[in-house]
């Protein structure tokens, strides 16, 4: 099983407490699909707006055994808020700049 971090925006952290993304996590389902069950080890912001936290964050995730990154549906899907992160395009490039060549990135969850 691998171990997954989640990165969520910190804009939804009063509105969704991330159960959707625990849930097709552990159970290998939407983005998890391929990769199969995970295990949890972090959920995280992205530091807020506009994001420039995010390649520190995913290092983080990473030193503490995450094999697997998921960018949260709140940012790249836009749930709940029917709209995506306006930052999505900038957080992405920081990521691919910070994220370990072995590690899995999953651009949502479910």
């Amino acid at each position: 099983m691998k171990k997954a971090g989640i990165i969520r925006c910190q804009l939804t952290e009063d509105k969704c407490p991330g159960t959707n993304d625990f849930r097709v996590a552990a159970n290998g389902q939407k983005a998890f699909e391929s990769i199969g069950n995970c295990e949890v080890i972090g959920f995280i912001s992205c530091g807020g707006c506009p994001g420039t936290k995010v390649g520190n964050r995913v290092q983080l995730l990473e030193a503490k055994g995450a094999e697997v990154i998921a960018i949260s549906s709140c940012i790249t899907q836009g749930s709940p808020f029917k709209e995506t992160c306006h930052n999505w395009d900038k957080m992405k490039i920081e990521i691919e700049n910070h994220i370990n060549e072995n590690t899995i990135l999953l651009d949502y969850t479910h």
